[in-house]
């Protein structure tokens, strides 16, 4: 699980962060004005990269926030059954199984390389490589 802590204030629509213990890509970025003794809060509008669920955060914009690293890495899919794909990473020849997208269900072939991502602790398929 590869995170790092970076400031609320300095992230931007298209970063990701961890809300609610899920890796999240944020959509949108509020700062209001401090008050006369009080901080910049910052609304931050983030949609989650696994479950595709909106989460919505109000905090200081001095405040620290774990942000997820992620890692992109291509895979050969060797055998397909279902939604499921059994795919071998191209560096490490790892075998595991990855579940294949909505979007991607027609062009998913055997023998067709694909490029997953490892967010937190799950590995999820994003393109196939064409």
């Amino acid at each position: 699980m590869a995170t790092k802590i970076s400031s609320v204030g300095s992230l931007q629509k298209g970063n990701y962060v961890i809300l609610e213990g899920a890796a999240c890509k944020v959509t949108d970025t509020q700062v209001s004005r401090p008050g006369k003794h009080g901080h910049a809060k910052v609304r931050m509008t983030a949609v989650g990269l696994v479950d595709s669920k909106k989460r919505v955060i109000v905090m200081p914009g001095h405040d620290n926030i774990e942000v997820p690293i992620v890692e992109k890495k291509t895979a050969q899919v060797l055998s397909i059954k279902e939604d499921t794909a059994n795919v071998m990473d191209s560096e490490t020849y790892e075998t595991f199984d990855l579940k294949i997208p909505e979007e991607l269900k027609g062009e998913v072939t055997e023998g067709a390389n694909v490029l997953y991502w490892i967010i937190l602790s799950d590995k999820v398929m994003k393109q196939v490589k064409g």
